[in-house]
């Protein structure tokens, strides 16, 4: 059985219930970054590209109580998806890790060079002019304004990212080009950085 084929047909349908920013185009984007990525390390590629199309099978709610984060339910689906497709134990174990610790919140690096790869993958989505896109989506999901109007830069007050979406960029995605774990991530990470720091550089021209 072709695993990868069959679940890009399985959970194209699973991401129609997703926000934009968390949809199957998402997925295939981090896709892409993981397979460039592969190109560099030494790693298993199938496993990977598996970990990939199923780290956001499940997404939490915004504004939902439940303790379990969309990591933690994504690694527990995962894992029945793969048992249902007979996937030996010892590798349902590296995809369910990759994708329980690929979350930035949760602050962890994962113990595989395949949990690695997804979380660099994953992260390349959220900077650049894609990065930029994504965030403003989630803040309209949030219904959270773009900006601070007295203060937009934060000076000499503290970044609220869950109040207005410009915190985000200072909060987190300016920080992820120092966190990525492989080189290749490193290098495209820091390009797409710049294009971040040029938007805030317009921006404030612009407000």
């Amino acid at each position: 059985m072709n695993e990868i084929k069959y679940l890009k047909n399985h959970v194209k349908k699973i991401y129609l219930k997703n926000d934009p920013a968390h949809d199957f185009e998402h997925i295939m984007r981090v896709y892409k970054n993981a397979e460039k990525i592969c190109k560099t390390e030494k790693a298993n590629k199938k496993l990977v590209l598996i970990s990939v199309l199923l780290h956001d099978i499940v997404k939490v709610q915004y504004s939902s109580k439940n303790l379990k984060s969309s990591a933690d339910a994504s690694a527990e689906k995962s894992e029945i998806i793969l048992k249902q497709l007979d996937m030996p134990e010892e590798k349902i174990n590296v995809i369910s890790e990759a994708i329980r610790n690929h979350s930035f919140t949760k602050k962890r690096i994962s113990n595989s060079i395949e949990g690695r790869i997804l979380q660099d993958a994953d992260r390349l989505d959220a900077i650049g002019s894609i990065g930029i896109a994504r965030a403003f989506c989630v803040s309209g999901v949030k219904n959270r304004p773009f900006y601070n109007p007295d203060n937009p830069f934060a000076k000499k007050r503290r970044f609220d990212d869950k109040r207005w979406a410009l915190d985000h960029f200072f909060k987190k995605l300016l920080m992820l080009e120092k966190q990525m774990n492989t080189k290749s991530a490193k290098i495209e990470a820091k390009r797409r950085t710049k294009i971040l720091r040029k938007f805030l550089d317009d921006l404030k021209l612009e407000i």
